[in-house]
């Protein structure tokens, strides 16, 4: 798929990975729907958008919202058209340890609120954005693709059992919309990154910083600018299709 001129959606597009994607697509033509919390980071970032020479429209929502994402979505195709493009990006941390033990006593749990949080974002979230763009393309009759982001801590990761478990639910569900969706013209695949530059990564200690990039086999935590080229790939690549692809440096978790 060409995506200049194409309408796309992203998750989380107030900041980080969202943004870098949204900013990488619109600089190559793609009229952008940015999805976010209604702060004025989502605000100041469409504008960013728009200054790129496209179309780009604030849909202030929380994912984990299904009213939320219905109403995002149908501003969405009321004020660009059509879309052809989802990237579901919006996620949260609450890490924590399962159980807490400490000379045979327990001393704490992972909270449910933690697990349920986490969970609600980052599973249900990417659900119900997919469901709702997925629908809006078989009924507006355009074809399209929906990128799912993953992490490879879906195969498990220490004190992230709420993470983990999303991501690989996020996994699985990619590979079920492959399935279901191409015969109405629509792809579906996801990226699984490793440890990326953010905004939480910088504020490390350097001597943290240090250990985390020294277990990566290329010496260096990944860009998001990275991460959005590897979204344009799946968007530009008409037979990729129902695979998650890990972009990690070769980190194993």
């Amino acid at each position: 798929m060409n995506i200049k001129n194409k309408n796309i959606l992203i998750t989380g597009a107030a900041r980080g990975l969202g943004l870098a994607m949204a900013t990488w697509l619109a600089e190559r033509g793609a009229n952008i729907g940015l999805i976010d919390l209604d702060t004025p980071e989502l605000h100041e970032a469409t504008e960013l958008c728009r200054s790129k020479g496209v179309n780009a429209v604030a849909l202030p929502a929380n994912v984990a919202e299904e009213a939320q994402v219905e109403a995002a979505v149908q501003k969405a195709y009321a004020e660009l058209g059509p879309l052809s493009g989802l990237v579901n990006n919006a996620g949260i941390l609450r890490d924590g340890l399962l159980i807490k033990a400490k000379d045979g006593k327990v001393t704490d749990k992972l909270s449910f609120d933690k697990w349920q949080a986490v969970i609600n974002v980052n599973l249900t979230g990417v659900f119900l954005c997919g469901r709702e763009v997925a629908a809006s393309m078989i009924e507006s009759g355009s074809q399209g693709v929906i990128v799912n982001i993953a992490s490879i801590a879906r195969e498990g990761n220490f004190g992230q059992s709420n993470y983990s478990a999303a991501k690989a639910g996020v996994s699985a569900m990619t590979v079920t919309w492959s399935k279901e969706l191409a015969k109405y013209g629509i792809r579906c695949a996801a990226i699984a990154p490793g440890v990326i530059e953010t905004e939480m990564t910088g504020s490390m200690k350097p001597e943290a910083k240090a250990r985390l990039t020294a277990g990566i086999p290329v010496g260096r935590m990944g860009t998001p600018e990275e991460i959005a080229q590897t979204v344009g790939f799946i968007f530009e690549n008409d037979y990729y299709n129902g695979r998650v692809l890990e972009l990690d440096g070769g980190l194993k978790l």
